[in-house]
């Protein structure tokens, strides 16, 4: 794997709760009480914050902050697309996962002219619009933004020209086009999502991996299968939400906490997996929000287990 650069983007404004900008910290500091050195090992990139537009409660329910979203998915995409043209391996630590998009963004714009895979470790789908949403989050919608969707058809909101033209602009944050088609995005863990979502993944034949699916048949071979349906892609890029992980058996430290999730080894063995692959361009950790952990720093803890794991040296 080429060298680490782990950028650093403290960004929870694409929340419902807050807390998640102090979850890269809360992982920094797992490292740091294991006296841990992986943090001095690696350089990194801190990217600039709107998060003190919280204060700010002049926004619409549908579209809560999407402009300041923008705004950060452009500045991740940059840090994302100068870590990549220096032929270096992000490691992006995120607050909430609005940002993922401009993760997405900043592949397609270091690479415009090759095809991405994503693989999305999450208790959620992640597929919702302005117009689909039930809370206006836009953590639960930057798969719907890199696959173009608006979700027409599934609309239960009535949404203003503006939050059309931010929605628009979010899309093409990176480049124009699509940053992922819908046949080159693979769900591992899904559980927990809303009838829009359902939708959009059985209309478009976007392949979930349950924890009970890849319990039941084999962890290995459900990777395996999941790499065969990217075979023809370039490059893949993992999104770890720490929601995937059992709230009950891990902690409940991050913004929507699922039960009947994965494990710590579950969760490890499928990136790896992944990773020995040698198509994986960049890994996303996210949502860990130190502020609801009812166990301490736990969930920062296990992030900071999946991440040592991953990259310790051999």
């Amino acid at each position: 794997m080429k060298p680490i650069t782990i950028i650093k983007n403290r960004s929870d404004i694409g929340a419902g709760t807050r807390g998640s900008d102090l979850g890269v910290d809360a992982i920094e500091i797992a490292a740091i009480n294991q006296q841990n050195p992986f943090f001095n090992e690696h350089p990194h990139i801190d990217v600039p914050t709107h998060n003190e537009t919280i204060y700010n409660k002049n926004f619409l329910k549908t579209e809560h902050r999407i402009g300041f979203v923008l705004e950060q998915c452009q500045r991740v995409c940059d840090a994302v697309s100068t870590v990549l043209r220096d032929d270096k391996f992000p490691l992006i630590l995120s607050g909430d996962h609005s940002s993922a998009f401009g993760s997405l963004a900043g592949i397609q714009h270091a690479q415009p002219s090759k095809t991405l895979g994503v693989i999305w470790i999450d208790a959620h789908a992640d597929l919702h619009s302005p117009l689909s949403s039930p809370s206006g989050n836009v953590h639960g919608m930057p798969l719907a933004a890199a696959l173009g969707f608006n979700n027409e058809t599934l609309a239960v909101n009535e949404v203003n020209e503006k939050t059309h033209q931010l929605w628009d602009e979010l899309k093409k944050v990176g480049g124009d086009q699509a940053k992922v088609a819908p046949e080159h995005l693979i769900f591992f863990g899904v559980r927990d999502t809303e009838e829009p979502e359902d939708k959009v993944m059985e209309q478009n034949n976007i392949k979930n991996y349950p924890v009970h699916e890849i319990r039941h048949r084999g962890l290995s071979l459900c990777v395996a299968e999941a790499l065969e349906k990217l075979s023809a892609v370039d490059s893949i890029y993992i999104s770890f939400d720490v929601d995937s992980l059992d709230c009950d058996l891990i902690s409940k430290g991050t913004g929507t906490p699922v039960s009947k999730g994965f494990d710590i080894d579950e969760v490890v063995a499928i990136i790896q997996q992944i990773i020995a692959s040698q198509k994986v361009i960049g890994l996303e950790v996210t949502e860990v929000n130190p502020l609801l952990d009812n166990k301490g720093n736990r969930m920062a803890e296990a992030a900071f287990e999946v991440i040592q794991r991953l990259f310790q040296k051999k």
